[in-house]
């Protein structure tokens, strides 16, 4: 007698409680083929009938048990310290969770042979002049870049198979945690708060599930490499916020433009920047959702 059973790919998420993590748990969840392990930080996940490891990443040992227990066929890491101002003050901090936490993960890989999907940011730029193909040289002008750079260069030097997606202004529903820049836009214009935004960082926004749609066409081909995901269109972030008020009706003179110097922050921004996403529409028929399409999207399912 012959097994028919489905011999299931494997996917472990660490970040599962983040907002890329949710959604590519979401998405997976969905799909009979997988077996799924989230992992992320807090004592729980979001998900109640997810399999969860509760996992510190600046724990090699903690990150290797799991993938050793586990053994998947992906790795995914959505998890990061991704706050750029933050990682200025904290950097030994930012260093483990960014650096040290992949390194760990490759070596996990290693010895279960899994590809390693590693989401990595339009920072590893200067955004002196975007947008920016894969091809690009690399030149982070703060340390949020500086660690996003030093663990692309892990995973070249120790995975055995991995896929870095760069991503930039990453929105989208999320269902916990901390709103996505759409969602407190509309939130603030609302609540009639004035709002400022900045006129001089230009990007192509990122939607989430075009993220998610990339991790699915990797997995799916089985592509390895470098790749950028994001919108069709570049444009400023005021420009993005107008877009989001015109959709949701929203009062635009609640919205003052500035320029970035003004915010006084801690780290200094890419400006011209955004990401060029040619070589994922071509190499894994990656088609990046329309803005007011995934604002639609956004408004159906979060009832915005």
């Amino acid at each position: 007698m012959f097994s028919h059973d489905i011999i299931k790919k494997r996917i472990l998420i660490f970040g599962v409680n983040g907002m890329l993590g949710q959604r590519a748990a979401r998405y997976f969840t969905l799909d009979d083929s997988v077996e799924i392990l989230g992992a992320s930080i807090e004592e729980s996940s979001f998900f109640p009938d997810l399999e969860y490891k509760k996992v510190d990443i600046s724990q090699r040992g903690e990150v290797k048990k799991v993938i050793l227990d586990f053994f998947p066929d992906y790795i995914i890491n959505a998890a990061a310290f991704t706050n750029v101002d933050l990682c200025e003050s904290q950097r030994e901090a930012a260093w483990k969770v960014n650096v040290k936490g992949v390194e760990s993960m490759c070596e996990g890989a290693r010895i279960t042979d899994a590809n390693l999907v590693h989401f990595s940011t339009d920072y590893v730029f200067n955004g002196k002049s975007g947008p920016y193909s894969e091809k690009d040289k690399p030149d982070p002008i703060g340390y949020y870049g500086r660690t996003k750079l030093a663990s692309e260069n892990a995973l070249r030097l120790t995975a055995p198979m991995y896929t870095i997606f760069r991503i930039n202004v990453l929105y989208g529903v999320a269902q916990y945690g901390r709103p996505d820049f759409v969602r407190w836009v509309v939130t603030s214009l609302r609540d009639k708060k004035e709002i400022r935004i900045v006129k001089d960082q230009i990007n192509n926004p990122t939607f989430i599930d075009d993220a998610v749609q990339g991790i699915s066409r990797c997995i799916e081909y089985n592509k390895t490499g470098i790749f950028n995901l994001g919108g069709r269109e570049f444009l400023s972030r005021l420009e993005f916020t107008y877009r989001i008020a015109d959709f949701f009706g929203l009062d635009k003179d609640l919205i003052t433009p500035i320029v970035t110097s003004e915010l006084n922050q801690a780290a200094r921004r890419p400006l011209n920047s955004g990401l060029y996403t040619i070589k994922a529409e071509t190499e894994l028929g990656f088609v990046p959702t329309n803005i007011e399409m995934s604002f639609q999207m956004m408004k159906d399912e979060l009832g915005l």
